[in-house]
């Protein structure tokens, strides 16, 4: 874990970081400084998280990403320079996340993550992962459970986002204010103080929060509040699975076709009525939206630096954005 690389602030990181400091503590910044991230998918959306570790004064952050630049990522993805169309997305976008902030380490790495070996993610203390499919998801979730690694991801379809956390079980502290009863000058009076608590929570893995029975008492009965948005995030990665891809702009008349077709048996499956997602999802998930990129990255390298720091409260344990629902909602599945 993070605490056991942790070092001491220079003079300058000091005075870089003095507003952060001054926020969530020294403690919290030395953390900080100590972690080694590993953002899979240097995507839109792993640009926005990228930019957000790297100003909060992480030790290091690598980029991992096999693909190419394309016109799409361009447009999405601020890290990529649009003269860099052709060449490997890690290696374009590695020069302006290091230019954020020059006292993080950034590399990047070309391989594609289907191709690591579990050693590899070892090196780190936190694994964020964008543009896998479930099988990668599931699978480096459970390496990151048996090496205490803390793990997180997430993804932009559209108008469509979503992030998952699995911090195993992580303790953090929380400013609770309380009310205290004080007698001065023989008069009393009540006054509010804040103190640090410490609080434990604990997560489960990704594969049994996707695997939540809806037949069960215990989720029909919450299936009317859950958001559709979970739904939609399941027909996504069986389209991913099934065709290797996610749904294409160039492709969008059949991918709509295929992703209804999908809705329908996957929902029929899970027992869920088929009127728990809207058809017009189908036309909302092509191509990453920048500032739905920045909302859903924000929130997901918000949670990286509160896990790391130890400050707060997480959320636990899916984050959702979709205009379906017009805002942003923290659905706990799974347990």
């Amino acid at each position: 874990m993070v605490e056991k690389h942790i070092e001491n602030i220079t003079e300058d990181e000091a005075a870089l970081y003095d507003r952060q400091i001054r926020l969530w503590g020294l403690d919290a910044q030395k953390r900080l400084r100590a972690s080694r991230v590993l953002v899979a998918g240097v995507c839109g959306l792993g640009a926005e998280v990228i930019k957000n570790l790297v100003l909060s004064g992480v030790k290091s952050v690598t980029l991992l990403d096999h693909r190419t630049v394309t016109n799409v990522e361009t447009c999405s993805n601020f890290l990529a320079p649009h003269d860099a169309i052709g060449k490997n997305i890690a290696e374009a976008s590695r020069e302006r996340a290091q230019i954020l902030n020059p006292m993080v380490e950034v590399a990047a790495d070309t391989s594609n993550v289907k191709d690591k070996v579990d050693e590899y993610f070892t090196q780190f203390d936190v694994v964020c992962l964008c543009r896998c499919g479930r099988e990668q998801l599931t699978r480096i979730n459970n390496i990151c459970r048996q090496n205490k690694i803390l793990f997180f991801a997430g993804d932009v379809f559209g108008f469509f986002g979503y992030t998952f956390t699995d911090l195993q079980e992580h303790q953090y502290v929380e400013d609770v204010r309380e009310k205290k009863e004080v007698e001065q000058e023989g008069k009393k009076q009540t006054i509010e103080e804040t103190k640090m608590v410490k609080r434990t929570e604990s997560f489960i893995p990704l594969c049994q929060a996707l695997d939540a029975d809806w037949t069960s008492n215990k989720y029909a009965s919450q299936l009317r509040k859950i958001s559709p948005a979970y739904f939609i995030m399941h027909i996504l990665m069986e389209f991913a699975s099934l065709h290797g891809r996610i749904p294409d702009p160039a492709r969008r008349n059949e991918d709509e076709v295929e992703l209804l077709t999908i809705k329908n048996a996957l929902l029929e499956k899970m027992a869920v009525p088929q009127e728990k997602v809207d058809n017009q999802f189908a036309g909302l998930v092509f191509g990453q939206v920048s500032p739905v990129c920045a909302i859903v990255g924000g929130v997901l390298a918000q949670e990286i630096i509160k896990a790391v720091s130890q400050k707060d409260p997480p959320l636990n344990n899916f984050f959702f954005f979709t205009t379906l629902d017009g805002a942003g909602v923290v659905e706990c599945i799974g347990y």
